[in-house]
């Protein structure tokens, strides 16, 4: 049996026997030409057709092992959709954790006055969230430019009501509400609206007239 590739020899009527490697080496020349490889995908198109086949096995091998097969899948998949969708409708936007508050000052200081007088401008475009984050910082540069509480970054609205209804015990209620009110429009992904801010400014305005109920320590402060 010839080993090689058989051929005729110019002006022969004889076989010429070529061997096995070089006829190898032949055909993958001839074939690496570019004619050859016109259409072939590009080097995209080849990553795209990669990922699809590895999706597709995948699914593929999920599909033999879970029951039902396919169907098996699609309900599997639809019962986490719906239960992701009544988690979210139950709780709400995601607040910020305990321990991780956010603070109730997040920009360059600003004195009460200047504080109210943004709320209002806030209020009188009807820009309800912004009135009521502004107010309620407001009202606790308020009370610290009386000194009943301590300045002091970082506080959050919880930390700043509880601190003042221990020396506004009257008020004490309110000041914890406005606190909600607050982290309620700044994390809690719900809107105020006009009646929100009028509380939270009649607060403010009834804070800024009570006598306060001074502990023995000098200057009040609370901590």
């Amino acid at each position: 049996m010839t080993t090689g590739l058989a051929a005729l020899a110019p002006g022969e009527d004889v076989p010429v026997t070529i061997p096995r490697d070089p006829a190898r080496e032949a055909a993958r020349r001839e074939l690496s030409e570019p004619v050859y490889h016109q259409d072939d995908p590009n080097l995209i198109q080849r990553g795209i057709d990669w990922i699809w086949d590895t999706i597709g096995d995948l699914l593929s091998a999920t599909s033999g092992a879970a029951p039902g097969g396919w169907v098996g899948i699609a309900v599997i998949v639809l019962v986490v959709l719906l239960a992701a969708l009544a988690l979210r409708l139950r709780l709400g936007r995601l607040r910020t954790p305990t321990g991780g508050e956010r603070a109730l000052f997040d920009e360059r200081p600003l004195t009460a006055a200047e504080h109210r007088a943004a709320a209002e401008r806030h209020s009188a475009a009807q820009h309800w969230d912004a009135a009521v984050r502004e107010r309620m910082r407001a009202l606790v540069r308020g009370l610290e430019e009386r000194t009943l509480l301590d300045p002091r970054p970082g506080r959050t609205a919880d930390e700043a009501a509880t601190a003042a209804g221990r020396v506004l015990p009257e008020h004490a209620a309110r000041l914890r509400a406005a606190a909600r009110a607050f982290d309620d429009v700044c994390y809690g992904g719900r809107h105020a609206g006009p009646d929100t801010y009028q509380h939270l400014r009649d607060l403010d305005v009834d804070v800024e007239n009570t006598k306060p109920l001074l502990p023995s320590a000098p200057g009040g402060a609370v901590r």
